[in-house]
């Protein structure tokens, strides 16, 4: 069961004990294998060090953070954005304040009202995109949310699970688009390549669909089966070509070498040290 916690209960700042996030998010962002080649560091430890020597490389130009996501992705940028803002990680030397901002695509909720009164506060802003058929968004808190009165809300913050939304709405409807076909698939309404293709063609409430930026429909059933038939678009089209199969010199076919990948940044350590993260590795 989704249920709450406190977002300092994971060694995240917070002056307030009251701001919860969902437990399962907080534990992803947080966690790690001290024994695994890629995750002896924990996402907000790669993230924060990484925004890090970002912010020192270009920290002479006129700078703003904006970290966008898709469905669990969203929840993750929402943590981090929060998280780089509470540190102080936006400031400069010079003691400017570095915007940050979020665009969340499809993402579900991701704390109580405290969370997001606190985002407020820091001048987080957020702007959601979804799809009004999606299950994802409307999730945690299908009974308390940010769409009940508030007299109930107050009331039932204290429950674990009574969670709000963060920052502005932009709602897309996929019965607007011509293009796309009536569907009971539940993962066409998360799709990522339709809502980009919803956004694409939206010009406001009431206003004709029309695309507008020249992106290809056709990237909608990549790895869907949403566009109408007459597009003669083939469902699921992306893969790779034979299967990623490579014919060497000797004319054999053969799996590609893979390149070798680094684990970490050899600077992790020490951009770590500078944020006063304890790091046992």
């Amino acid at each position: 069961m989704d249920f709450l916690k406190p977002i300092s209960s994971n060694k995240i700042p917070c002056p307030d004990s009251t701001v919860k996030v969902e437990s399962g998010f907080l534990d992803l962002y947080t966690d790690k294998d001290v024994n695994c080649r890629f995750c002896k560091f924990s996402a907000r430890e790669q993230i924060l060090t990484e925004v890090k020597r970002l912010l020192e490389i270009y920290q002479l130009e006129e700078l703003s953070l904006t970290i966008t996501g898709h469905s669990l992705g969203s929840a993750l940028a929402i943590l981090s954005a929060y998280d780089i803002v509470e540190t102080g990680l936006n400031v400069l030397q010079d003691s400017r304040a570095v915007p940050v901002s979020v665009f969340s695509f499809s993402g579900p909720r991701v704390g109580n009202v405290r969370f997001k009164e606190r985002m407020e506060v820091l001048g987080v802003k957020v702007l959601r995109v979804v799809n009004v058929h999606d299950i994802v968004p409307k999730s945690p808190g299908l009974f308390f949310n940010e769409n009940v009165s508030p007299l109930l809300m107050k009331m039932a913050e204290r429950l674990p699970w009574s969670y709000s939304h963060v920052g502005v709405e932009l709602s897309l409807d996929h019965k607007n688009s011509p293009f796309l076909k009536e569907t009971g698939d539940l993962s066409c309404a998360h799709n990522l390549e339709a809502l980009l293709h919803l956004l694409d063609g939206y010009h406001g409430k009431g206003h004709r669909f029309v695309l507008a930026s020249g992106r290809d429909p056709a990237l909608v059933n990549k790895a869907s089966d949403f566009l109408k038939d007459h597009y003669l678009v083939p469902p699921y089209w992306r893969q790779y070509e034979n299967k990623g199969m490579v014919r060497n010199e000797d004319g054999r076919w053969m799996q590609p070498e893979r390149p070798k990948l680094d684990e970490h940044p050899e600077d992790t350590h020490r951009y770590l040290k500078q944020l006063g993260l304890a790091s046992h590795h």
